[in-house]
């Protein structure tokens, strides 16, 4: 008999195990000190520099020397007055013409100090060499105000009163516009006078506080 060939069995294919991927680790909640490493920090305001009131009250005064002098030699420059076809002038009196000479140089000072003034008020810590020299012209500006009040005032009580000594008579019974103009500028340059002084007093306190004790 014919031998018949068995047919070959084919071998089974070999089985491929997929892996399993394993599950990831939770993540721990994160603690307070991670939160605090991790969030940025809180913007820092940084507050506003508080008001100097010294600072301000110096700019209020020198503004009101400004004013002050100024209103001084508009009034003393417009006291013309004639009388029978004769003037009465500042210009005729040398202490007069001191008074409106000074008081304009203290008007100039006071309208520049005063925008100095007000700058270092905005910007803290500006100049301050520029501002300590303040005091010395301030001392000497005093001096020369003073002085020119003086002698104005003088000139306006002579003028008022006369001097039967001398036998000068009471020019204001004629010139009686002339007169209240130069009273009126007189009483103004003593209240600018008056300003100076606490402007002196208030930079020497500034300067005071300033000195390590």
């Amino acid at each position: 008999m014919a031998s018949v060939e068995t047919p070959p069995v084919p071998e089974p294919e070999p089985v491929v195990e997929t892996p399993v991927p394993e599950p990831e680790p939770e993540e721990a909640p994160p603690t307070e000190v991670e939160k605090a490493v991790e969030e940025p920090p809180p913007e820092v305001k940084t507050p506003a520099a508080p008001l100097d009131y010294l600072a301000l009250a110096e700019v209020v005064l020198r503004f009101l020397l400004f004013a002050s002098a100024l209103v001084a030699v508009v009034v003393i420059v417009t006291s013309k007055q004639t009388k029978n076809s004769r003037d009465a002038k500042f210009n005729y009196s040398p202490a007069l013409i001191y008074f409106v000479a000074a008081l304009s140089v203290a008007g100039l000072y006071s309208f520049i100090t005063t925008l100095l003034s007000f700058y270092a008020l905005l910007k803290p810590g500006c100049c301050p060499q520029l501002l300590s020299h303040f005091v010395i012209v301030d001392v000497i500006l005093l001096g020369i105000v003073a002085a020119a009040t003086g002698s104005a005032g003088s000139i306006a009580y002579t003028g008022l009163k006369g001097n039967s000594h001398l036998g000068w008579g009471k020019v204001c019974d004629v010139y009686d516009k002339f007169c209240t103009y130069v009273g009126a500028s007189v009483a103004v340059s003593l209240f600018a006078s008056v300003v100076l002084a606490l402007l002196v007093l208030l930079s020497l306190h500034s300067l005071s506080k300033k000195v390590p004790k």
